[in-house]
């Protein structure tokens, strides 16, 4: 089971690979920045974030974390945002190859630049349902950005980017991408979110003993980094015990 669940990743990864396109020509639009740098590292400990978000006497209760993010508040703490992005793991609803119907319905627009007025309106429109489907889509969440910063909707589209940038954030306090110390992830895309959102292009994945994936990236003039490092075990045992057929 084990080897088939390996497999199902190394094939999304593949898929996953040539869908950087957006993520790099988004961030041209931005200015540079690195959401881990104000943030400490901190190995992630699941037995605690278990028991904090499941109490709900504890500030880290997780339906009290999802009632903030989904009022837009901006006074969460990197620990609460750490709370909020691996607490998810323990909710119901969790699968961590959780895909919105809605989502090749945006990609596919997305990649017919430029756009029409009413294929911006599309991409909006279907872009919102996929996040409503799957909060954590961060590739439609930057499609999401785009087509609000096109439409002129820039408050909409600050918002949007902060929660970005503090997901981001919270996956990159949890290590180096090193092998020593691999950012946690609880979803495949997100490995490559975060390569892309660095300014790298992935070349080939590997995945390593331990629930630990090495992504190989193209190099990059002033940077040393020849590939990086993700923990996904827990993401691989949710997905043995919630699929155990596979």
């Amino acid at each position: 089971m084990k080897r088939q669940l390996k497999y199902i990743l190394i094939t999304i990864a593949m898929v996953l690979t040539t869908a950087a396109t957006g993520w790099a020509q988004n961030r041209q639009e931005v200015p540079e920045r690195n959401p881990q740098s104000k943030f400490a590292i901190k190995k992630v400990d699941f037995d605690h974030i278990k028991e904090v978000t499941s109490n709900p006497n504890n500030a880290y209760y997780y339906p009290k974390l999802l009632k903030a993010y989904n009022s837009n508040d901006t006074t969460l703490s990197i620990e609460a945002w750490r709370n909020f992005y691996y607490g998810y793991t323990f909710q119901e609803d969790y699968n961590p190859f959780r895909e919105s119907v809605y989502s090749n319905v945006v990609e596919q627009l997305y990649y017919k630049q430029p756009h029409s007025r009413a294929e911006c309106d599309s991409i909006e429109k279907y872009a919102e349902k996929s996040l409503n489907d799957n909060m954590f889509d961060l590739n439609q969440m930057n499609f999401y950005i785009y087509v609000l910063k096109e439409k002129k909707k820039h408050a909409r589209a600050a918002v949007c980017q902060y929660r970005l940038d503090r997901l981001i954030a919270a996956i990159m306090s949890s290590g180096r991408g090193t092998k020593e110390e691999p950012w946690v992830v609880i979803a495949p895309e997100h490995e490559y979110n975060i390569i892309n959102f660095l300014g790298f292009v992935a070349t080939d994945h590997e995945t390593l003993e331990g629930g630990i994936d090495y992504i190989k990236v193209q190099p990059v003039a002033g940077k040393s980094a020849e590939g990086f490092y993700f923990d996904i075990s827990r993401m691989m045992q949710i997905a043995a015990l919630k699929f155990p057929d596979i």
